[in-house]
Order: C-alpha cells, then sequence, then structure tokens
C-alpha cells in the first residue's frame, strides 16, 4: 500500500514543527502591523552563514551615540559591515547627521541609495560617488576574526575616513588591529543579541567616549 511509505511525525516533532510556523506568521505579522520599524535591530534576521550576529540593543545605541558625537554637527557616518548600527543611527533621524551602510547582504538594499554593496574580498571596488576620506567616522565590525579579512577591511575604512575609526572585533585581533589601523582597545565591552563564543571589544584612534 502507498500510504505505508507516508512518514509519520511523532506528536512532539509535530507539536515543534507547528510552534516553528506559528513563531513565524507572529514575526511576520509584527512586520506588517502598523507599528513596525524597519530600522529596528532585528527587523532583518541575522544569518550565520554570513556570520552575522546583531549587537545587543544596548550596544548598538550605544556606538550609534558614539558614532554621532565623533562625526559632530552635519557629520558623514560610514557602517561597514555593521548594520546594526546603521539601524540605531536611522531610529536617530532627523539628527544633523547623515549615514550610509556597507554590506554584502543584499537584503539591506531595502534601505535605498544608502545601502552599498560591498565585498570585503574586494576592499576599494566602491562606487564612485563615495568619495576617498569623505566620513567623519568608519565604524566597522569585519564578518571574519581573521587577519586577511581585518587588513582587507581595513584597506577601505582608510580609504573612507577622516581620520576617525571604530573598530568592532573579537579580543584576539588587537595586535593586528594595531598594526593595521592604529587602533586601541577600549573599556567598553561591546554585547551581542545571543552570546559569542568569542570575547568581543572595541577599538578606537580617538579620545572617545568608550573608556
Amino acid at each position: 500500500d502507498d500510504d505505508d511509505d507516508i512518514v509519520q511525525l511523532s506528536s512532539h516533532a509535530l507539536a515543534a514543527l507547528q510552534e516553528f510556523y506559528l513563531e513565524q506568521q507572529q514575526r511576520e505579522g509584527m512586520k506588517t502591523s502598523q507599528g513596525f520599524n524597519q530600522y529596528s535591530v532585528g527587523s532583518i534576521e541575522e544569518d550565520w552563514q554570513l556570520s552575522q550576529f546583531w549587537y545587543s540593543d544596548e550596544t548598538a545605541s550605544r556606538l550609534a551615540n558614539e558614532a554621532v558625537v565623533a562625526a559632530g554637527k552635519g557629520g558623514r557616518i560610514a557602517c561597514v559591515s555593521a548594520p546594526s548600527v546603521y539601524q540605531k543611527l536611522k531610529e536617530q533621524d532627523g539628527k544633523d547627521f547623515s549615514a550610509c551602510i556597507l554590506e554584502y547582504d543584499r537584503r539591506f538594499s531595502v534601505y535605498g541609495e544608502e545601502f552599498i554593496f560591498y565585498d570585503y574580498n574586494h576592499p576599494l571596488n566602491l562606487p564612485e560617488n563615495l568619495l576617498p576620506h569623505s566620513f567623519d567616522i568608519v565604524i566597522a565590525d569585519p564578518p571574519y576574526l581573521s587577519e586577511e579579512c581585518l587588513q582587507k577591511t581595513a584597506e577601505t575604512i582608510k580609504h573612507l575616513t577622516k581620520g576617525k575609526i571604530l573598530l568592532c572585533t573579537g579580543a584576539i585581533m588587537e595586535e593586528q588591529a594595531a598594526k593595521h589601523l592604529g587602533v586601541k582597545i577600549c573599556n567598553f565591552i561591546p554585547k551581542h543579541s545571543r552570546n559569542l563564543a568569542n570575547e568581543f571589544r572595541c577599538y578606537v584612534n580617538y579620545a572617545s567616549g568608550l573608556d
């Protein structure tokens, strides 16, 4: 009988599957509800295959506020592989600064002209209108804890910034961060919405409010 070939889910597995679909529907429902903010952290879900781990709300806010202060009045801020900070900056829309997001994940293209496709493997493959040294501060979070990734991202950072750099990466990258960007570790400990195995830190090359 063909019916014998049909896989039967256990009641436990079926309940788990139903719960998953319910949560998915609830998430989508939140996104389409009137109060949904497309810039809230988590509005675009993490893709672990792209090594995406969003900051906690508190950390994203702290870094965004630091960037605004560092950029100054009318300042320009570039977020390189740091979408949670960009999203927090956009929640402050109306303040006297501008921001853009450089990201490999094209889902962030929903943010329009402020989205710039970015692949760290080609650090200077950037649009012509992204002029050298045109940003008051660059905040960057290289996707991988490797010297190659940091070195290539550093090329992008140095190309874009007028001088100020805020780097977020693993504590194990301290020596390489100093070598490639001349940045020093801060006292502030950034947190993620999910706990990471590697200790994470912030690094700057200016007198910041993160100490």
